[in-house]
């Protein structure tokens, strides 16, 4: 099983999803922004580092808020969600066409990769 970060950025009472590009694994779905853990880093750490690559930006990264394991055709994932904070950098894509900052209640009328679907549900839960 395969250890992925998501990181969950609120701005304005939103919170940002972005895209997969064409030619990118899970072309045309949305997520939260992160990527995989490297042998030797941590989950905090890989976010850092996802949201420096694949945005521009640096980041805090804050509390851990959910898990979700997925079985894809591909194989396990383990994803870790954690709440980040954009503190430097104007945001780029690198791996995504396109980013939306989302009313939480609209979530699910995006289409979300299925590892990140979980997460966006326990993010609704929280707001009641």
């Amino acid at each position: 099983m395969k250890d992925v970060t998501a990181a969950i950025i609120y701005k304005n009472g939103k919170v940002l999803i972005a895209r997969r590009a064409p030619g990118e694994s899970f072309a045309g779905g949305w997520e939260f922004p992160g990527g995989k853990i490297e042998q030797g880093e941590t989950p905090e750490q890989c976010l850092k580092r996802e949201l420096q690559e694949e945005f521009g930006v640096r980041a805090l990264i804050k509390d851990f808020i959910a898990e979700s394991i997925y079985e894809y055709s591909t194989g396990s994932i383990r994803l870790l969600a954690y709440v980040a904070e954009v503190v430097a950098g104007d945001m780029k894509l690198s791996v995504h066409d396109d980013y939306a900052w989302v009313d939480i209640n609209d979530l699910l009328t995006y289409d979300l990769l299925p590892a990140d679907i979980p997460i966006a549900l326990k993010l609704q839960r929280n707001l009641d």
